[in-house]
């Protein structure tokens, strides 16, 4: 893992304290170093090298070495960013980069982030006047977590430096486990841990004095636009694609591809062997399984692009990965793609140093088959309360009797919107643990404590925050604010990161996000069709039944592998006395959902939500939480 560490204290730092922190980042032994800046600050850094491997070395300075900084990811514009510095009297000595972030700040203060093209986490240490600068790229790529306790505040890439710190007591936050219960991940300004907060996705902190400020630098605009020639608009579409791509080219690094066969990452490839001299690698998981193997479609674009392309099987056999994955995802997550993810990035690893990937298609684009679903939604007919809680109830039992995919589950779950606002919908299509659920397998000290407590609010508020004309617009809005930077950014950035792998998104380029979020939305979606304009865009690169095939998601047979070659490792987890004495569920509950699930009915989501939960616990939960009673490790 790669990243930032640090802690800025008006009293003097503890040195050992950011050694330790910085060994975590560093992922060395003992003689682990951390980067003192004076006697009032204290940071410390390892960068995956991919530009400016010679002279690339952090902390950086400026001129009079009163600015200092540290970063984690790439800025893509750093050459015209230095030519523009240069013209304006700044000194730079290197050739990369990190250089630019002092200068930077030099010129523009606090809006350096408005000239910035990239991913990043950074912190800028201004001497002078006693101020932290911590900020996070737009869309959220790179983590940066942080605590701030009376004149000190302390920063890293990884919760794992911050709990080098013995005065941090992990106590779990009981609001973000709920929160993690609902949504798979523990979205920001959340982290696991109640003194630790994350920063969100575009914004900056500024810290001075022990006075901390967290304000929002970037959201995307999804007012539309009037268009008026949708060829000119497939035109500037695959452009923007070209330039995005090109900029994430750069490298000193082998570099090479994800390639799914789904239609964002296909594209990508193609945007890279138009602009690439040699043959591009390529990369992709399958399974045994053959509704989840999508290897036939990533061939067709390989054999269309002529990629040098390397193929991996996952199996149930290679769970045994389970345990090293929770111990790089730093607080509980669940989204089971993060086990084809951690193989993709094993394998492009043995060939490549950097990778570029489809991430942000379906977001930007409008590509996932829920967005049809709630298209269908807007026509269900409201009802009063109770009516409605009674069809729901009878969707819940169609959805987990049916199997994924099937016209069954979607009926399923169109039953389950009824008499609720579509927030409150998509909110429910997107849950692990509905409200009902939590009720149900809470303890009852869980329950009493949460029970104010919505987790629906965060998406309540993301709608009523976004610009965008319909709810269909609005859902958009949503999934960039919630899941792509909660759940998709995290997943690919821990699994890369874990292999010493960069992965680069041209989808997710800033530029290209604010030209499609303008979009009319029936651009995207219309008439059960997804990714409108994109494929229009996109039909002289690639094959017509890459286009044409539907959709199926980075999705692994989780349901059967549960009722498998999982079933025991899952009784034993989540029934053993230490899972037990944690006091959150009620162990009853949790049994019956493992033996209905065997029965037939899907249960695979809730079930593998809890396994990561309960195997998070074991990889980084103090000691003395391992075995609680009465939720000491939650009180307020």
């Amino acid at each position: 893992m790669c990243g930032i560490a640090g802690m800025v204290s008006t009293s003097l730092p503890d040195p050992d304290l950011v050694r330790r922190m910085c060994e975590v980042i560093e992922h060395r032994g003992p003689d682990g170093k951390g980067f003192h800046f004076d006697e009032h600050a204290a940071l410390g850094m390892r960068r995956l090298a991919i530009v400016d491997v010679a002279t690339g070395d952090q902390p950086v300075y400026n001129e009079d070495e009163q600015i200092v900084a540290v970063f984690n990811g790439e800025i893509y514009n750093f050459t015209d960013l230095r030519q523009d510095l240069a013209e304006q009297g700044h000194r730079l000595r290197g050739t990369g980069d990190s250089e630019c972030l002092v200068h930077l700040y030099e010129q523009y203060d606090t809006d350096m982030v408005h000239h910035l093209r990239g991913m990043f986490a950074f912190a800028v240490w201004d001497r002078k006047r006693g101020r932290l600068l911590l900020a996070r790229d737009r869309v959220g790529k790179k983590p940066l977590y942080w605590r701030s306790e009376e004149d000190s505040i302390w920063f890293a890439s990884e919760l794992k430096s911050l709990e080098r710190d013995h005065r941090l007591r992990r106590d779990v936050d009981p609001v973000a486990l709920h929160h993690y219960l609902t949504y798979q991940y523990v979205p920001a300004p959340w982290s696991i841990y109640k003194r630790v907060h994350k920063l969100p996705p575009g914004h900056l902190l500024i810290w001075e004095r022990g006075e901390v400020t967290v304000r929002r630098y970037w959201e995307l605009d999804g007012t539309p636009r009037q268009v008026t020639d949708v060829a000119e608009e497939e035109e500037r579409l695959r452009e923007l694609l070209l330039e995005a791509t090109r900029i994430r080219m750069v490298s000193e690094r082998p570099i090479g591809a994800f390639l799914s066969g789904g239609i964002d990452s296909s594209t990508v490839v193609a945007a890279m062997a138009m602009q690439s001299s040699q043959p591009v690698k390529t990369f992709c998981v399958g399974f045994e399984e053959s509704q989840y193997d999508e290897r036939h479609k990533a061939r067709i674009v390989a054999d269309r692009y002529g990629t040098d392309h390397h193929e991996f099987v996952v199996t149930s056999r290679l769970l045994d990965v389970l345990p090293r994955i929770a111990w790089h995802f730093d607080e509980p997550f669940a989204d089971s793609s993060a086990i084809p993810s951690f193989y993709v990035a094993q394998l492009s690893r043995q060939h490549v140093t950097v990778v570029l990937n489809g991430d942000g298609g379906d977001e930007g684009f409008g590509g996932y088959q829920r967005y049809i679903l709630m298209g269908k939604a807007r026509w269900i007919p409201g009802m009063p309360r109770a009516v409605g809680a009674t069809f729901a109830r009878v969707g819940d039992l169609v959805a987990e009797r049916s199997d994924a995919g099937s016209l069954s589950r979607r009926l399923g779950r169109l039953m389950q919107f009824a008499g609720e606002r579509p927030s409150q919908r998509y909110a429910r299509l997107m849950s692990s643990f509905t409200p009902r659920w939590k009720s149900e397998i809470y303890s009852d000290e869980l329950r009493g404590l949460l029970a104010e407590t919505d987790s629906y609010q965060l998406f309540e508020e993301a709608f009523k925050r976004s610009r965008a004309l319909t709810d269909l617009g609005r859902i958009l809005d949503v999934d960039v604010s919630t899941y792509l930077p909660g759940d998709l950014l995290v997943k690919v950035d821990i699994t890369s990161m874990a292999n010493s792998l960069e992965a680069r998104s041209p989808l997710l380029d800033h530029r290209l996000m604010e030209w499609a979020a303008g979009l009319p939305v029936g651009l995207k979606v219309r008439n059960g069709n997804t990714k409108l304009l994109l494929k229009r865009a996109v039909s002289p690169w690639l094959p017509k039944e890459i286009l044409d095939y539907p959709k199926q998601g980075f999705g692994v047979p989780l349901a059967s592998w549960l009722r498998g070659e999982l079933r025991e490792l899952a009784f034993d987890v989540l029934t053993d006395a230490t899972a037990r004495g944690r006091g959150l569920f009620r162990p009853a509950v949790v049994r019956n959902l493992l033996q209905r699930h065997i029965g037939g009915a899907d249960h695979s989501l809730r079930i593998w939500t809890l396994l990561q939960l309960e195997l998070w616990y074991r990889a980084h939960a103090a000691p003395q939480d391992h075995t609680v009673t009465g939720c000491p490790a939650l009180s307020t």
